[in-house]
């Protein structure tokens, strides 16, 4: 496995709920964006017109607070491919923190037709790299 792909994050004044710390649904957006970057870091133009990702299910354990200010980071890499879907772990950070843990699967489509794809070994290849 290749070192995880790592990717700084934001927390905004629009992030943070009655109780003064991040809402959990923003949890769910990072994890989508430290996904994304991964992808956008490790293919092509011409494959990101080829390719489109669908998440199938998230799983979320979420380990302490996070406020404004709070410097964060997510880790990714992915796991087994199987057909056209793969797991994708992510953690995130405050300094070295553990804040959360996500594990989704992720479908890869057709671009075109929104079809399922199989993952072939070069995907999977591509998608084992850090950054």
């Amino acid at each position: 496995m290749a070192a995880p792909f790592t990717h700084r994050l934001r927390v905004h004044p629009a992030d943070i709920d009655d109780l003064g710390h991040v809402n959990n649904v923003v949890y769910v957006r990072w994890v989508q964006e430290v996904a994304t970057a991964h992808w956008l870091a490790n293919s092509t133009p011409a494959l990101r017109s080829q390719f489109a990702w669908v998440v199938l299910r998230h799983e979320i354990d979420y380990r302490a607070p996070v406020y404004l200010g709070d410097a964060l980071h997510g880790q990714t890499w992915v796991g087994k491919a199987e057909g056209a879907r793969f797991e994708r772990f992510v953690h995130l950070f405050k300094k070295e923190v553990l804040v959360a843990e996500a594990k989704t699967w992720w479908c890869l489509l057709d671009a075109n037709s929104g079809k399922p794809k199989r993952i072939t070994p070069d995907m999977e290849q591509r998608l084992a790299l850090g950054a």
